[in-house]
């Protein structure tokens, strides 16, 4: 069985909160990964856990996946001592085990970018191989795995289950290589999605006939801040618990997979010049939004417009219609 380590560094817990959702033990069983450590699951603790952590620095002990949830703390002053771990910085371990290993998978957007721990004020956190969205982070631009990959990011806060479990699925069975991963080293197979796509509230965003408040059926961009038009995910598509999601629920998207989501002021007010969202669809030019958003407020069907700001439906379909 291939081998695999879960360390936790400036986290909250809440990556393997997700992933837990879906069965991890039984889940990694089935891939064939041997799971020889996670601070929370595992009951290994103390010198038991140092001996394995140095047997793999040694090279005694083969680590397939290195998972690193949370962002790695560098301070102060770059020794990374505010984030202490089996008797050294957690900081020193991640550089010293992810040249190990043939995959080292960034959990989360923490890992991946520095996520909210990166908020200011900040202990210096930063993503495994990014800070934000410069190349570098903690292990450096350079790095690569002993398997010839960058740092494979699947961020999110907290990411998807599904996405974790197909990136370790994919890396377990060997067919996930540089060609998988966007330019910010994201599995493709969440990636080439936005999170707008399979939205519940589509019809509203196609005819512009926006919501208010939080608990009106319209849709969450123009007024409500939502970014799912311009954040990666396959959220919509998938669901969460059965069948949950941030929009589904009246939250809006705050672009959790993205580098610098934390840098947001107010993610429920969406900020706009002369009129104009700030933050418009990927690949739409601002003339061209305009230009369809007038067109399709002008055809808005009343009963559109109507439930748009209700929080229930108000006028049904009328059955016949074509």
């Amino acid at each position: 069985m291939k081998t695999l380590v879960w360390l936790q560094a400036g986290s909250c817990g809440g990556c393997t909160m997700s992933v837990l959702e879906r069965g991890l033990f039984d889940a990694l069983r089935r891939m064939g990964l041997r799971l020889l450590w996670h601070p929370s699951l595992s009951l290994d603790e103390g010198g038991r856990v140092r001996a394995l952590l140095d047997s793999i620095v040694a090279g005694e002990t083969h680590l397939d996946i290195l998972c690193v949830e949370g962002a790695a703390l560098r301070g102060p002053g770059g020794t990374g001592r505010f984030d202490r771990f089996a008797g050294r910085a957690m900081l020193d371990w991640l550089r010293d085990l992810a040249p190990r290993a043939g995959a080292c998978v960034a959990v989360g957007s923490c890992a991946a970018f520095g996520g909210l721990p990166a908020a200011a004020p900040s202990t210096d956190a930063v993503g495994l191989q990014y800070a934000d969205d410069a190349p570098g982070g903690a292990l450096g631009a350079d790095y690569v795995s002993a398997g010839g990959l960058p740092v494979v990011n699947v961020s999110g806060c907290a990411p998807h289950p599904d996405w974790i479990l197909e990136t370790l699925q994919a890396l377990a069975a060997g067919c996930l290589g540089p060609a998988d991963l966007d330019v910010f080293a994201r599995p493709r197979l969440f990636a080439d999605h936005l999170a707008h796509h399979g939205c519940a509230r589509n019809e509203f965003y196609e005819f512009k006939a926006s919501a208010e408040a939080p608990y009106e059926r319209g849709c969450l961009m123009e007024s409500l801040g939502c970014k799912a038009t311009q954040a990666v995910g396959d959220c919509a598509q998938r669901v969460w618990n059965g069948g949950g999601g941030c929009t589904r629920v009246g939250s809006t998207c705050i672009a959790c997979t993205s580098p610098g989501f934390q840098n947001g002021k107010d993610f429920h007010h969406t900020p706009k010049i002369a009129g104009i969202p700030v933050g418009l669809p990927l690949d739409m030019p601002k003339a061209w939004f305009v230009a369809l958003a007038a067109l399709s407020k002008s055809a808005t069907p009343a009963r559109v417009k109507t439930n748009a700001r209700s929080d229930r439906i108000e006028t049904p379909p009328e059955p016949g219609k074509a």
